[in-house]
C-alpha cells in the first residue's frame, strides 16, 4: 500500500525515493508517522539536555546534521543527510553547504558584536536555516530546536514556548506560525519572535 501522506500548508512533500527511506514499513498514515517522529524527537531533546553544548560545537555543520539525525534516525534512513533534490521551498540543493556556512558565520558575528538581542539572534538563525531547508523533511521542527539550543546554551536563557503546541496538529497555531515565517521572509522578524515566546 505504501505511505499515504497529507501535507499541511508549509510542509515539504517527499518524493518517492525519500519515502522509500522509511525504516518502519508498518507506518501507512500521516498520523502514525507523526507519532513515531514525535517519539524520536523527544529522545533527541532529552539528548540535548544532557549534552553540555558549547557555541563552538553547536554552530557547526556537523552539529546541525547530527541533531537532525538524532531527531529522525529511528524513522528515516536519510536522517541527518542534506537533501539531494530541489523542493517547493529552500535554496537549490547544491547551495545548501554554502548558505549554511554563511548563516553560521553571520550568527557568530551577531553573537560577538551583540548585533541583536539574544532572542532575536536565535530566531533569525531559526528563520534562515528553515529558509535554506537543509533536509528532505523535518526542517521546521529542527529549526525550532536549534533556536531553543542557541538561546539556552549560548545565552543561558529560557527556551521558547512555541505556543506549547504540537505544531503538526494544531491548525490555527500552524497558520499563525506560517504567517510569522512569511513576515520574516519580508524582513519583519518581530511576529516570529512573538510567536516563539507565546
Amino acid at each position: 500500500m505504501g505511505l499515504a501522506l497529507n501535507y499541511k500548508d508549509g510542509q515539504t512533500p517527499l518524493d518517492e525515493e525519500e519515502k522509500d527511506g522509511l525504516k518502519i514499513k508498518s507506518i501507512t498514515s500521516q498520523g502514525e508517522l507523526d507519532e513515531f517522529e514525535q517519539l524520536n524527537i523527544e529522545k533527541a531533546v532529552e539528548w540535548t539536555i544532557h549534552a553540555n553544548l558549547k557555541q563552538e560545537k553547536l554552530l557547526t555543520e556537523k552539529f546541525i546534521k547530527d541533531l537532525h539525525k538524532k531527531m529522525y534516525s529511528d524513522v528515516w534512513k536519510w536522517a541527518g543527510e542534506f537533501r539531494k533534490t530541489n523542493k517547493n521551498i529552500g535554496v537549490n540543493w547544491t547551495q545548501i553547504r554554502v548558505e549554511l556556512k554563511n548563516l553560521i558565520d553571520d550568527t557568530k558575528y551577531w553573537i560577538e558584536n551583540k548585533t541583536y538581542l539574544p532572542d532575536e539572534i536565535a530566531i533569525r538563525f531559526k528563520h534562515r536555516i528553515v529558509a535554506i531547508h537543509c533536509f528532505s523533511n523535518g526542517n521546521g521542527r529542527h529549526s525550532r530546536i536549534m533556536a531553543d539550543i542557541i538561546v539556552e546554551s549560548i545565552f543561558k536563557k529560557e527556551i521558547f514556548s512555541w505556543h506549547k503546541s504540537n505544531m503538526v496538529k494544531a491548525d490555527e497555531t500552524r497558520k499563525e506560525y506560517i504567517l510569522a515565517l512569511k513576515a520574516a521572509d519580508h524582513g519583519n522578524i518581530n511576529l516570529l519572535i512573538k510567536f516563539a515566546k507565546n
